[in-house]
């Protein structure tokens, strides 16, 4: 999983974003319910015709806080297979998902994840840090193993999974170059990203930026009064001039941070909305996972004063990204 270093035409020539295509061999669909869009997304792309993905968790949910509905349990405990991120993402879900486990159907997604490539949790010493998907890079190990689940449910189709995930990872790699060639047209001083909650570690490891959250790795860590005026503090210190919202988390202390700066002279925008549990709307570019990516790649790099396209990568993004 290396990725070469090419031009923003070159990359995202090697990007199709639309659906896969290819023969299914299996008389029946394969009926695979995942927790998050992510997830959902990524089953969709590698399963093309032969799967049909039910995401438990829309746009703007947060998974940290999100309980099963009796609806979910239904179609869980019906489905061929259960996608579900792990590493504590849907820490409400969990103890339903270990006893689901026993009936042979649920795969965590990130199981096969390379221990040495997480980064350990704020508030659990025994946990890790879930939000890999901030990486393209390590959402590659995500992406083949939804291919191996999806191939031991439905081997006859295993050809279609195998050609579908290359085009995905090929589409990832493009992602990776994309981001880090964005990012480094960010001045070095202005690589700070701060948002609602540590979700972007992953991110800031991969390219080079400082993160800070208000609140914890969960948005379930409360977001004291001390926190956001040490952050307001660090906002005035060092010239920041931009802080970011969640689209699944409220933005009333991002934009306390805003207020409080300006209170003591200096002028903190914000600078957009990215995308940080969740994905965009269902049916929009910025409701798939390279739309996601790509758009918040686009907005950080551009709203700390780098050089990017106005419409992302591949064109695609909605005006106003």
């Amino acid at each position: 999983m290396r990725f070469s270093r090419r031009g923003f035409l070159a990359a995202g020539a090697a990007v199709g974003f639309s659906g896969f295509s290819g023969p299914v061999l299996a008389s029946d669909t394969l009926s695979v319910v995942a927790t998050t869009g992510m997830i959902a997304d990524t089953a969709r792309r590698i399963g093309g015709g032969a799967v049909e993905v039910k995401s438990l968790m829309g746009a703007g949910v947060d998974p940290h806080a999100y309980r099963q509905t009796r609806t979910d349990i239904v179609a869980m405990t019906r489905a061929d297979l259960v996608l579900w991120h792990g590493l504590y993402l849907e820490a409400q879900m969990q103890d339903f998902l270990h006893k689901l486990e026993k009936r042979g159907t649920v795969v965590a997604a990130t199981d096969t994840l390379p221990r040495e490539l997480l980064r350990g949790h704020d508030d659990y010493a025994d946990k890790f840090d879930p939000h890999v998907w901030m990486d393209p890079t390590l959402w590659t190990y995500v992406v083949e193993h939804i291919r191996d689940a999806l191939t031991a449910k439905s081997p006859a189709n295993a050809e279609l999974f195998a050609a579908n995930t290359k085009t995905l990872i090929t589409e990832l790699e493009a992602l990776a170059v994309y981001g880090a060639r964005a990012m480094a047209t960010v001045p070095q001083e202005a690589r700070v990203l701060v948002t609602a909650h540590d979700a972007f570690g992953y991110f800031g490891r991969a390219y080079g930026f400082e993160v800070m959250g208000i609140q914890g790795i969960s948005t379930e860590s409360e977001a004291g009064l001390n926190r956001i005026g040490e952050l307001v503090d660090l906002l005035v210190e060092r010239k920041i001039g931009a802080v970011f919202v969640e689209s699944s988390v409220s933005d009333r202390s991002i934009r306390a941070l805003s207020e409080g700066a300006a209170a003591k002279g200096h002028e903190v925008i914000i600078g957009g909305e990215l995308f940080s549990d969740a994905m965009g709307q269902e049916g929009t570019y910025e409701g798939t996972y390279p739309g996601m990516i790509d758009h918040n790649f686009t907005v950080i790099a551009g709203a700390l004063g780098g050089s990017v396209p106005a419409r992302g990568l591949s064109g695609k993004l909605s005006a106003g990204s």
